[in-house]
């Protein structure tokens, strides 16, 4: 069953053009629908601070060249992005704590590569999405 209520008004700042024609033209939603689902938008919960972390270009760079090679030492990491092995091991170690790269230690040697093939596919999709993938990638 849909339901027709008064459309919420926006404040000033919300305001959009009345020629843009992308929103409906009656306030009309599906119940069902909506209850369902605002239990289920819950899980997003935490997920900001994942894309927060990944809208860092440098971190975004670490994440790639994680992409291209499996597995990278930190130094390694530092001499890609152009910059120290304390701000390389930095950016790892928010990767690190966000779950989106692990951490393997060779004696005096600290590797990382990606948590799961998830987050390789992340970025590769989006770099899709921008037209700038390669779809020998996948």
């Amino acid at each position: 069953m849909l339901n027709q209520d008064k459309q919420p008004k926006l404040g000033s700042k919300n305001r959009v053009s009345k020629r843009c024609n992308d929103s409906c033209e009656v306030f009309v939603f599906n119940p069902e629908k909506v209850d369902k689902l605002k239990e289920e938008v819950g899980r997003t919960e935490g997920l900001g601070q994942i894309f927060k972390v990944l809208a860092d270009d440098t971190r975004l760079k670490v994440i790639y060249a994680l992409c291209k090679e499996e597995e990278l030492c930190v130094c390694d990491v530092a001499q890609i992005i152009g910059a120290s092995t304390a701000v390389a091991s930095h950016h790892l170690r928010l990767l690190r704590n966000m779950k989106l790269a692990k951490l393997r230690r060779e004696g005096k040697m600290a590797f990382y590569s990606l948590q799961s093939r998830h987050v390789r596919y992340l970025i590769l999709e989006a770099l899709n999405i921008l037209g700038k993938g390669d779809e020998n990638e996948f």
